[in-house]
């Protein structure tokens, strides 16, 4: 209570939680050269790498040859856009912008969450989760790609056009937010909203294209990456290093990578699995016959989920996409991705223990290091099956039973019971 006696509602309550918790964040990053904190290579990839591609961007080209650059040409955008934030430095201006879409997504959920029968849980989970990372956020630009899939997401609703344009410019700066339109209800949403996705796509990759040179040479790159030491892959090679296993972590494309025999072999079976989580996400769709008006919102987290858990890298950032996701679906009472959003949340704190905090023991295959990865990634394959079992349960065609439970009771209904309770 306040000096008057009045309890600050819920939306006070998380703009005072927010803004305690970006300045700690804010803190954090300060202090990043801290060993126990990283050492300064959370902040470096900002100041180093990112200002590195933004000085060739501004050469009117992407980068090319050059192994780390892996994301598609709407990443340039993004990287350009502290230039044109006057009076501070780029790495300044990138954690200002980051700060931004931050509060942007703050605000959507809980303008999402105060509508009738809606929930403000989803602010409270974007609220408290992000700073579970540390600093991590504000020094990666997934948080600006999480925010297109959130507003996506939000607007497909009111407005499938504008949430099919959201997914697409969000797909073409980091993939994955295309997978935010994979639930829209089947008929007119669908239609509008993949349509102007792939119009929106489509324009603003040629504008790109014409602005740029070279705009697919991440796909060069991307093509090349190995077995990430934080994959589920990577994990059991770990393992294996304690049988004798004869592989050792290098850095390369940006990551530990692990090299030796049967590398390509995980690789490969990563690759194949991620085809599969694609097939049942396809199956799911034909298959689906019960919608809601939290389905788009169950399903974007489902399929990022998969597509993350069988990947040949899984960076610490990625919690940051399914925060925002699980973020979504919990502003909806409908949702059937509760207990998927408390293993996110735990599969968070774990991550921020795995990197910084204990990289060295990951790097080193100790025994510590592993049954981190372990505890981590089976938390994350947990909630990718979790997370699929009941989104395949909660649009299958209904029941019978089920059925005669939903018929609302009519006159109709009654005029038997009163016919024999007069004879």
């Amino acid at each position: 209570m306040n000096g008057l006696g009045v309890t600050p509602g819920p939306v006070p309550r998380l703009a005072v939680g927010w803004l305690a918790s970006r300045a700690l964040m804010l803190w954090l990053l300060a202090h990043d050269s801290s060993p126990l904190l990283s050492g300064g290579s959370v902040a470096r990839e900002v100041g180093r790498l990112y200002f590195h591609w933004y000085g060739v961007l501004e050469q009117g080209s992407y980068p090319v040859h050059d192994t780390l650059w892996q994301y598609p040409p709407g990443a340039g955008a993004v990287l350009l856009a502290p230039g044109l934030v006057p009076g501070l430095t780029y790495v300044q201006a990138f954690v200002t912008l980051t700060l931004a879409a931050d509060a942007l997504i703050e605000v959507a959920l809980v303008r999402a969450g105060r509508r009738p029968g809606r929930s403000l849980l989803g602010a409270a989970m974007w609220t408290g989760g992000l700073p579970l990372l540390l600093h991590l956020p504000l020094a990666r630009y997934d948080v600006q790609v999480t925010a297109f899939a959130v507003l996506s997401l939000l607007a497909l609703a009111r407005s499938p056009r504008a949430g099919g344009v959201l997914g697409a410019l969000g797909a073409l700066v980091k993939g994955w937010p295309a997978l935010v339109l994979l639930g829209t209800p089947r008929g007119a949403t669908t239609r509008s909203a993949w349509t102007w996705a792939a119009g929106a796509g489509t324009v603003a990759l040629g504008l790109l294209s014409l602005s740029f040179r070279h705009p697919l040479s991440f796909l060069a790159e991307q093509g090349g990456r190995g077995v990430q030491i934080e994959s589920l892959g990577g994990t059991a090679l770990n393992l294996a290093r304690h049988a004798g296993w004869s592989g050792r972590p290098r850095y390369q494309y940006g990551a530990i990578e692990l090299v030796g025999p049967y590398v390509p072999v995980v690789a490969a079976a990563s690759l194949a699995l991620t085809a599969l989580a694609f097939g049942l996400l396809v199956l799911w769709r034909v298959r689906a016959r019960c919608w809601n008006e939290a389905t788009p919102f169950d399903a974007a987290l489902c399929a990022v989920l998969l597509f993350t858990v069988t990947s040949r890298v899984i960076s610490p950032q990625y919690m940051v996409w399914l925060l925002g996701l699980a973020g979504v679906c919990l502003t909806s009472r409908h949702t059937v991705q509760r207990p998927v959003a408390a293993l996110v949340l735990a599969a968070s704190a774990l991550s921020t223990v795995v990197y910084p905090l204990c990289y060295g023991q990951v790097m080193g295959g100790s025994w510590a290091g592993c049954l981190l990865m372990l505890g981590r990634n089976g938390m994350l394959a947990a909630a990718a099956v979790l997370s699929f079992a009941r989104l395949w349960r909660a649009t299958g065609a209904p029941t019978v039973k089920s059925e005669q439970r939903a018929q609302p009771r009519t006159d109709s209904n009654r005029l038997p019971n009163r016919a024999l309770s007069l004879s």
